[in-house]
C-alpha cells in the first residue's frame, strides 16, 4: 500500500487495472448507475483498463450493472469468496467455507436469538428457512430464494457466504459473540448495520483482485481500487491506489491514499478522470 499522503502526482506508474465497489461506491444511494460514472467507465476501458467490479453481492446481483457497463472483465463477489466470468459463464475461483464449521455457527446464532434471518449463499444459489422482509439486501429486493425449508436440509456442502440478519440493537450482541467464539475460523465482513457477511477465514477482496490483477498481467502499483466500507478495507490497502468514497467508514478513509467525492456526487467518475484519463 502506498502512504496516505500519495496524490496523483506520485503515481509510480499509469493504472491499468480498476476495482471498484458497487453498493455506496458506484452506485448512487437509490442504487442507480449515474450517466458520468457509466461514461468514465467506458472512456478507461477503451484506453485498455480492466474495469473489475468487485462486490459482496453474487453474481446474478451483479449482472444487469455488469452488462449496462458494457464489460467482459472477471468479477470479483462474494466480497472475494468467487471470482466469477460472466462472459462466459464459469466461476474461476471458489473459496468456501467447510459444512460442519456452518453448521456450527448457524447453531451457535440460533441459540444467541432464535428468530435472526439465516441466509446461505452457495455459489450463485440462495437458500434460507425465512425472509424478513424488513431486513432486505440488495440480492433480496430482486430475487427469490432458490429454496426456503429448514437448514439442515441445504447445509450440506460447503457455503459461499454466510449472512445473519437481525435489528441492529439485536445484532450487535450476536455479532461479538459469533466473533469472541468463531473469529479465528472465519472472516466477519460488514456493510450494513443489520448485517454480517460470514465466509472463510481465507476470504478478502485483496486477495481476490491480487489473483485477477496477475490473470491480467497487471503489477500492484498499476491496481485502482475504490470503495466506502469495511469490507473493501483489504482491497483499498492492497491496491498500488487506494481510494475511500467521502461517504465511507472512516476507517476506511483512514486507511486510503486519498478520497473521492461521494458516492451521490459521482466520485468514482471523478477517481477514474484524475488518475487514469486525465493523464491518458
Amino acid at each position: 500500500m502506498n502512504t496516505p499522503s500519495q496524490d496523483s502526482t506520485t503515481l509510480a506508474a499509469p493504472i491499468k487495472l480498476v476495482a471498484i465497489d458497487l453498493d455506496g461506491t458506484l452506485l448512487r444511494s437509490n442504487k442507480a448507475l449515474s450517466t458520468a460514472n457509466a461514461k468514465a467507465i467506458a472512456d478507461v476501458t477503451k484506453l485498455g483498463v480492466h474495469v473489475v467490479l468487485a462486490s459482496a453481492r453474487p453474481p446474478r446481483g451483479v449482472r444487469d450493472i455488469y452488462h449496462r457497463l458494457g464489460l467482459d472483465t472477471l468479477q470479483v463477489n462474494y466480497n472475494g469468496a468467487l471470482i466469477h466470468d460472466m462472459p462466459r459463464g464459469k466461476h474461476v475461483y471458489h473459496q468456501p467455507m467447510p459444512v460442519a464449521l456452518a453448521k456450527k455457527i448457524v447453531k451457535f446464532a440460533r441459540r444467541k436469538d432464535p428468530d435472526v434471518v439465516i441466509s446461505v449463499e452457495v455459489l450463485d444459489k440462495w437458500y434460507t428457512d425465512h425472509v424478513d422482509d424488513k431486513l432486505p439486501t440488495e440480492t433480496s429486493k430482486h430475487f427469490s430464494p432458490d429454496f426456503v425449508g429448514p437448514l439442515d436440509a441445504f447445509l450440506t456442502i460447503p457455503v459461499t457466504k454466510l449472512m445473519l440478519l437481525a435489528p441492529p440493537e439485536k445484532l450487535k450482541p450476536i455479532h461479538e459473540a459469533v466473533r469472541t467464539r468463531f473469529g479465528k475460523d472465519i472472516a466477519i465482513l460488514i456493510s450494513d448495520d443489520y448485517l454480517i457477511q460470514l465466509v472463510d477465514k481465507h476470504v478478502d477482496k485483496a486477495s481476490a483482485l491480487q489473483r485477477v490483477a496477475e490473470e491480467y498481467g497487471v503489477p500492484q502499483q498499476q491496481v485502482m481500487a475504490i470503495g466506502d466500507a469495511p469490507n473493501d478495507l483489504g482491497m483499498v490497502r492492497w491496491a498500488g491506489l487506494g481510494v475511500a468514497m467521502d461517504n465511507g467508514w472512516e476507517l476506511l478513509k483512514k486507511s486510503a491514499d486519498t478520497t473521492a467525492p461521494a458516492n451521490d456526487d459521482d466520485g468514482v467518475a471523478h477517481a477514474l478522470k484524475k488518475y487514469i484519463l486525465d493523464k491518458a
